[in-house]
């Protein structure tokens, strides 16, 4: 089984429910271990749109990089996403962090995940859960590359 760490997040329709739905939607293919407190983040990229509900999941899985990127889409689709314009607003959006030390790049996925070092929404929730896991190619904690960013971010009391 592979150690993989997932971003989850949601900032159109019941937020918290899309986030719910997408938690129940991993486990026939992946063993959750933990799950980080929602926080809520004010849109980074993108202003002009609703405040997003972000949160981090560790989980065991026996499927691939390439085909656990497959499952992720399938269950944003099943929860109700379309496709929409880069940093837009989304009813759900998971994202593959870390998937053991994995070190790639295809056309289709990179990871660790390209971004993930810079942005607070992202590093946040994943301090709670991994906060002394190292980046495979920054060789920094999660803990370290959090003390790096800025952001506004707000622990909501919301549990998954």
């Amino acid at each position: 089984m592979s150690l993989v760490y997932l971003a989850l997040g949601s900032n159109l329709g019941d937020r918290e429910q899309n986030l719910r739905s997408a938690l129940i939607a991993l486990v026939p293919h992946l063993q959750i271990e933990s799950v980080s407190p929602v926080y809520k983040t004010t849109p980074q990229y993108m202003a002009d749109q609703p405040p997003f509900y972000n949160a981090a999941v560790k989980a065991s899985t026996n499927l691939s990089p390439e085909v656990l990127l497959i499952f992720l889409k399938r269950i944003e689709e099943k929860v109700g996403r379309t496709p929409t314009f880069r940093n837009g607003p989304r009813v759900i959006d998971l994202d593959i962090l870390l998937y053991d030390d994995t070190v790639m790049q295809t056309p289709g996925l990179t990871i660790p995940h390209p971004r993930m070092h810079e942005r607070t929404f992202v590093l946040t929730p994943l301090a709670d859960i991994a906060q002394d896991v190292v980046h495979p190619i920054l060789h920094k904690t999660v803990r370290e590359l959090l003390l790096a960013t800025s952001g506004e971010i707000v622990k909501t009391d919301i549990r998954l």
